[in-house]
């Protein structure tokens, strides 16, 4: 994803610190490969969006964020984030096993 930094302050951080992740492990999944789906029901003026992927220790991340533009930068804005359930992490995994295995056919 093409953005060149975050845009954090006091209305956003403690919302996303509440649930025990760390401002550099919410960076770091962007940084890495990230899989971003669009929210579901949401009517807003700003759209957001979900990203989950992996802090540099592995734990697996879901961060709503939705996009901002800012003196010509574009910018990650965190609106909630917190650690994924196991069950949720295994659903996702199976996910993006499958859509793998899906293109790979398609290939041969």
């Amino acid at each position: 994803m093409l953005m060149d930094g975050f845009d954090w302050d006091d209305g956003n951080w403690p919302k996303c610190g509440k649930h025990g992740v760390a401002r550099n492990e919410i960076e770091e999944i962007f940084s890495g490969i990230v899989s971003i789906f669009p929210t579901p029901g949401r009517d807003e003026s700003e759209r957001r969006m979900m990203a989950i992927g992996k802090n540099d220790s592995g734990r697996a991340v879901l961060v709503v964020f939705t996009l901002r533009e800012r003196n010509g930068t574009r910018l990650v804005r965190p609106i909630s984030a917190r650690f994924m359930h196991e069950k949720e992490r295994l659903h996702h995994e199976k996910q993006i096993a499958g859509a793998e295995e899906n293109s790979a056919a398609r290939k041969r």
